[in-house]
């Protein structure tokens, strides 16, 4: 990419989007295409071809997706599959059909099976059964890799698959309905500490590990990875460090102020035991991730409070 090249990106205005919209701002590139999605339905066959036929872009950051949590996933496995799938189709098809040099199409970890081996390396896609809370967003996220991989191999179509890990930031969803699990707790502590609450209830039994990175390293890998040349086609993003939720929920609570109890919920699921990205090959190419956990959490509980305390 150069200062001047026209750079798409979908989903410009989510959590990943418009980190990436940051990222590309600050690193000098001004010709962003980032349309919302009242201005482009990337869903419509029709609207996303003229898009592009009006637009030309040159390089594409596919990070548009209907996304959500446990709940979500469960309550919707329709509406997951079938969104995601129309939203990769349409824009990995036309993105190959009007000439784009480089498309980096996101996907999620979860694309993984539940019980693969870890740390989780690319070669254990489609190796075992995936986990059932988010197996159709899963298979829509595995349908957008192997149809990246089919143009290339067909077509010679230079694209590349990142999978991040569990991401947050500014940005991302705050709902306790529908979000993951970092920023749902993070609403959660906050609304305890306003109310008075003694005690904030985690979903399940707090033991599950998971590996978090804020979205600013995944848009600064996101950057590295467009210009770089590879032979990968399929590339993990991670921050190599995992966590229980229990220890998860106490780094929350200190950072947001509240000094009540946890309690448990063995009602509801725990997902995957573990899930922990082996991100060798992003290392290998020379990228790391320079935000810590404690920092993100910090500086995404500033952007809360500014954009949703009330």
């Amino acid at each position: 990419m150069n200062k001047d090249s026209r750079i798409f990106v979908a989903g410009a205005n989510g959590m990943v989007g418009s980190a990436l919209v940051r990222a590309l701002g600050a690193a000098g590139f001004e010709n962003l295409l980032t349309p919302s999605r009242s201005e482009l339905d990337l869903m419509d066959h029709g609207a996303v071809a003229a898009f592009f036929e009006d637009q030309r872009p040159e390089f594409v950051f596919l990070a548009a997706a209907k996304v959500g949590g446990i709940h979500a996933n469960s309550t919707y496995p329709a509406d997951f599959l079938l969104d995601n799938l129309k939203i990769q189709n349409n824009v990995i098809e036309m993105a190959y059909k009007s000439g784009v040099s480089k498309l980096l199409f996101l996907g999620s970890s979860c694309i993984y099976p539940k019980l693969a081996p870890q740390p989780l390396k690319e070669e254990y896609l489609l190796s075992d059964y995936l986990e059932p809370t988010n197996e159709a967003y899963a298979i829509a996220k595995i349908a957008g890799i192997k149809l990246c991989d089919a143009f290339h191999e067909q077509h010679g179509f230079n694209s590349l698959s990142l999978m991040p890990t569990n991401l947050y930031g500014p940005n991302d969803n705050f709902d306790l309905q529908s979000s993951h699990v970092l920023p749902a707790l993070i609403r959660k502590f906050h609304e305890a500490k306003v109310s008075g609450d003694d005690t904030v209830t985690l979903w399940g039994s707090g033991k599950p590990l998971r590996e978090f990175m804020h979205v600013d390293d995944l848009a600064s890998a996101c950057l590295f990875l467009m210009e770089v040349e590879t032979n990968f086609r399929l590339v993990n993003v991670g921050s190599g460090e995992e966590i229980s939720i229990l220890n998860l929920a106490r780094l929350i609570a200190d950072v947001v102020g509240f000094d009540g109890k946890l309690g448990f919920d063995s009602g509801k699921p725990d997902g995957t035991p573990r899930k922990l990205m082996d991100s060798g090959r992003l290392h290998s190419l020379g990228w790391r991730p320079s935000v810590g956990l404690q920092e993100g959490i910090e500086t995404t509980y500033e952007w809360f409070q500014t954009h949703h305390a009330g």
